[in-house]
């Protein structure tokens, strides 16, 4: 189990401005976490090792690099291999979120989610590490 304290830093990785500003707002206001908001994986790339994230939230569906494309990025990078990732995704299909988790995800966070839950569900995931 992982400890709860040793979650504070989320890099949270959305393409859409909506999604990002209510994300933000329930991680950083109601949850209390740090967050580093990235509007793509390219920019998560050249943020990442600088931020020194506990976990990363990757967004499925990007334009250019999707998430699972920016994980494989990121867990080539020495610094961030070990870092766990959660994917926001709205697709459901059980075929599909058996596909994210083989790709490296530790959880799958659905879309709509509700932003009052958001830091909760993200503690529960991180205490089953």
């Amino acid at each position: 189990m992982a400890d709860p304290a040793s979650l504070q830093r989320i890099l949270y990785v959305e393409d859409d401005p909506d999604i990002q500003a209510v994300a933000r707002l329930a991680l950083e206001a109601v949850g209390g976490f740090t967050v580093a908001l990235c509007g793509s994986g390219r920019e998560a790339l050249e943020t990442a090792e600088a931020f020194a994230p506990d976990l990363l939230i990757l967004d499925v569906m990007m334009p250019e690099l999707d998430g699972p494309a920016t994980l494989q990025a990121l867990r080539r990078r020495p610094a961030l291999a070990g870092v766990p990732a959660i994917y926001m995704t709205a697709k459901t299909h059980p075929g599909d979120l058996a596909r994210l988790r083989a790709q490296g995800a530790v959880d799958i966070i659905t879309k709509p989610f509700d932003p009052m839950r958001l830091p909760d569900q993200i503690r529960e995931i991180w205490n089953r590490l």
